[in-house]
C-alpha cells in the first residue's frame, strides 16, 4: 500500500508564493507520475501538474503554466509544487496522487490519493 501526505497548504493574500508538499510512503515504488489535482467547492477535481518520479519530465495543467513548477526529491520521496503569483481563482484542496500507468491528466487514472490540502486566497 502508498500513503500520500500533502502539506504546506494556508490563507495567502493574492500575489504571493506557496509550496505544497507531498510525502510519499509504504510500499516502494520505482516509476510512477506524480500529480497535482485541486478541486473547488462546486467544481470538478481539476489537474494541474504531474511529474515523472524517473524521468523528471513535468507536464501542466492550463491553469499552471507560467506560474506553478512541480519538482521531486528522490532521496526523501517527496514532491512538491511551487505556486507562485496565486489569485483567489487558485483557491481549493489540492490533492497530490500516483499514477501507476502512465497517465497524466485524468483523474480516474489515479490509483493513490492524499486527504488534501486546503489553499485559501484572499484578494
Amino acid at each position: 500500500q502508498v500513503r500520500l501526505v500533502e502539506s504546506g497548504g494556508r490563507l495567502v493574500q493574492a500575489g504571493d508564493s506557496l509550496r505544497l508538499s507531498c510525502a510519499v510512503s509504504g510500499q516502494t515504488l520505482s516509476s510512477f507520475i506524480m500529480g497535482w489535482f485541486r478541486q473547488a467547492p462546486g467544481k470538478q477535481r481539476e489537474f494541474v501538474a504531474a511529474i515523472s518520479w524517473s524521468s523528471d519530465s513535468p507536464w501542466y495543467g492550463d491553469a499552471a503554466k507560467g506560474r506553478f513548477t512541480i519538482a521531486r526529491d528522490i532521496a526523501k520521496n517527496v514532491g512538491f509544487l511551487q505556486m507562485n503569483r496565486l489569485t483567489p481563482e487558485d483557491a481549493a484542496t489540492y490533492y497530490c496522487a500516483i499514477s501507476l500507468d502512465g497517465a497524466i491528466t485524468a483523474p480516474s487514472s489515479y490509483s493513490y490519493w492524499g486527504r488534501g490540502t486546503q489553499v485559501t486566497v484572499s484578494s
